[in-house]
């Protein structure tokens, strides 16, 4: 799993934890998960291209997650952050000798879709259940302001 795909499920799980009482910045989720904020926004951006997390404007604005988000497949979700390449690639510059006999891509594609289909029965919300919730609210929260 790439980088880029645990940030923005850590961000997913924030947000959910959060229940979307309190809106949070993107700088919030980035500071609380101690990650870099334009390595957040890039997660947010994608997050609410798919339509699970949406961006308040205004007083009292900020991030929250759609209530798809929050019954996502998980298996869905990392799908289409992870796109739909391949755990090895055999189409590089130099032809690999072994491609018209190999097992090895098949095995490792099953073993993708095997992944997948482990987390297919989770949602965010199941993520977020306790104990995880109450720790991912307390991160990055600040006596008597936002969290």
């Amino acid at each position: 799993m790439t980088k880029f795909t645990d940030l923005s499920l850590r961000a997913v799980m924030r947000l959910a934890a959060s229940g979307g009482d309190e809106p949070l910045t993107t700088r919030e989720v980035a500071e609380g998960m101690d990650v870099p904020y334009t390595h957040m926004a890039k997660a947010v951006t994608r997050l609410r291209e798919l339509g699970v997390v949406e961006a308040r404007r205004g007083r009292g604005g900020g991030l929250v997650l759609t209530p798809f988000g929050m019954r996502a497949s998980l298996g869905w979700l990392v799908r289409e952050l992870e796109g739909e390449d391949e755990v090895v690639e055999c189409e590089g510059g130099t032809p690999c000798p072994l491609r018209a006999a190999c097992r090895l891509r098949g095995a490792l594609r099953e073993a993708q879709q095997a992944f997948y289909a482990s987390l297919d029965g989770l949602t965010v919300a199941d993520l977020v259940a306790s104990p995880t919730g109450p720790v991912l609210v307390s991160l990055g929260a600040r006596p008597g302001g936002r969290s």
